[in-house]
């Protein structure tokens, strides 16, 4: 599990790669939330593009740093999802805590 993480301006991008499971999923939202209270971003986007395979955890990964971004004012937009992980994040009910974009979000 890896994730790039891009700032430009109010918007910080995780571009997440590789198997999105539980012990993946806590070393990366650690990174993701130092990153978020170092920079204060308005829109968080988590580009899942590069996701090959994710559990539970994944849908945690999100609830979490939206909470996060709630608390700061800011919002959080699910990109670039392939389609089985698209369908599990609206079986959970995920589009309603952000936005999700079927494409890239361009930094």
């Amino acid at each position: 599990m890896a994730a790039r993480i891009i700032y430009e301006k109010d918007k910080m991008t995780v571009r997440l790669e590789g198997d999105l499971d539980h012990h993946g999923a806590a070393i990366i939202r650690a990174g993701i939330d130092d990153a978020i209270l170092v920079n204060r971003p308005k829109t968080l986007v988590l580009d899942f593009g590069g996701i090959t395979f994710m559990d539970s955890s994944g849908i945690g990964l999100v609830m979490g740093r939206y909470r996060l971004m709630q608390s700061l004012g800011g919002e959080i937009v699910m990109s670039n999802m392939p389609k089985n992980i698209k369908k599990v994040m609206r079986l959970a009910g995920l589009e309603k805590l952000g936005r999700m974009e079927d494409e890239e979000v361009k930094v």
